[in-house]
């Protein structure tokens, strides 16, 4: 592996939930922002936005359970990896640096983790910001068609243990090098090092990553819906970022985002997926809007 890490940040090793062990990368003064990165990557994929969000900003940015530098635990059913169990990594960790409070924001499946994250902890999470995906629920309900394809990886990896590994495992550089291309659609999301990075990473964590999304097609969806029956919602202050994946699949992104997140902001993007590398200063802005709607 070759493994990367964000300049002028100090890295530590923190308890997450059930004892599995996170990689953190700390640096920058002010109120706590916690970063959280997508697939196939690393916290790595926040190195630009951190570097310029920690002059006001205490910058925390883990390895996602399963991901990068952090524990990889065999699946032990689907709370393993589920995103609530991710989401209270995320609060062994700012708890550990010393706050209680913090704004969230997340990429992703990391932006999963981060709303899993705001509903089941709002006292937590001053503001969530969400990069280029839609609530696990509502995620499922668009897929259908031929257009539908996009996500088949979803697919693959929703099946139960054992085959997924083994078909990922046979062409793994492969598999995960196929997103890394396919959503850098201007082919400047990141060098080739950098690419190298996310591929190897991804390679040494099959088993962990195809039961995260296990984990978003069962007890996550279980979860979301049982949110909206109880009519659950995101009670501060939220902000997406997102590509017009609706004109594509025939949703409007905005609308199913609002449903879940009464005080919305929705901000389309020219940019492709891996936007927080592709256009990092204009992340960054949204970042800094976002804390500034905070709720004290």
């Amino acid at each position: 592996m070759n493994p990367l890490t964000i300049p002028e940040f100090e890295y530590r090793t923190l308890p997450g939930e059930q004892g599995v062990d996170l990689n953190v990368a700390v640096a920058g003064t002010g109120p706590a922002v916690v970063l959280l990165h997508g697939f196939p990557q690393t916290h790595y994929m926040w190195h630009q936005v951190a570097r310029e969000l920690r002059a006001r900003h205490t910058v925390i940015v883990p390895d996602l359970r399963g991901y990068g530098q952090s524990g990889k635990p065999a699946e032990q059913g689907p709370q393993t990896y589920s995103k609530r169990t991710m989401a209270l990594d995320v609060l062994r960790v700012a708890e550990a640096l010393g706050h209680e409070r913090f704004g969230l924001v997340g990429h992703d499946r990391g932006a999963l983790v981060a709303v899993r994250a705001g509903l089941d902890h709002p006292r937590a999470v001053r503001y969530l910001g969400i990069l280029d995906v839609l609530p696990t629920l509502d995620t499922w309900e668009v897929l259908r068609g031929a257009e539908a394809k996009v996500a088949w990886h979803l697919y693959l990896m929703a099946q139960p243990a054992g085959l997924p590994e083994k078909m990922i495992r046979a062409v793994a550089p492969e598999f995960f090098g196929s997103f890394l291309d396919a959503w850098d659609t201007e082919g400047t999301a990141f060098t080739p090092e950098v690419r190298r990075h996310y591929v190897d990473s991804s390679v040494h964590a099959v088993d962990s990553i195809v039961a995260d999304y296990r984990a978003t097609a069962s007890i996550d969806l279980d979860m979301d819906r049982a949110d909206r029956e109880a009519g659950r919602t995101l009670d501060m202050p939220v902000a997406v970022v997102s590509q017009d994946w609706g004109a594509r699949l025939g949703f409007d992104a905005a609308a199913l985002w609002r449903a879940w997140a009464p005080d919305l902001t929705f901000e389309p993007i020219g940019a492709g997926h891996f936007m927080a590398e592709e256009k990092p200063m204009e992340i960054a802005d949204f970042v800094r809007s976002l804390a500034g709607r905070s709720r004290r």
